[in-house]
């Protein structure tokens, strides 16, 4: 064997040491950040809009507050989880909505246990 076995902290120091190696790592953890921050706004937004505090939605959700803190901020939620917190908001017949190619596809996402579609 040609290449001497290099530990994985160590591997990763080498390959960052690269400039250009480097610049493409900061820029992808740079867009990651982006979007967490955007999905962390966005569930917040959600909330805001309803004019609810995070005690009050917790209530409406059946959690306390600091667990809804945490679903605010986790970064990958279950589709459960997501309609609770939509539904507890006030939305109502929460779907997703994709778009694959031109066609835009609408799935709709089960209500919470106990409640009618």
């Amino acid at each position: 064997m040609s290449d001497k076995f290099i530990r994985g902290n160590a591997r990763l120091a080498k390959m960052l040491a690269d400039q250009e190696t480097r610049t493409e790592v900061d820029a992808i953890v740079d867009e990651m950040q982006q979007i967490d921050r955007a999905y962390k706004m966005g569930l917040a937004a959600v909330r805001h809009a309803a004019n609810l505090t995070q005690a009050e939605l917790a209530e409406r959700m059946g959690i306390k507050q600091a667990a809804l803190s945490g679903v605010e901020n986790r970064e990958d939620l279950l589709l459960s989880t997501l309609v609770s917190y939509l539904e507890a908001a006030g939305a109502r017949d929460v779907t997703i909505t994709a778009k694959l190619g031109d066609r835009t596809i609408e799935m709709p996402l089960p209500k919470r246990e106990g409640q009618k579609r």
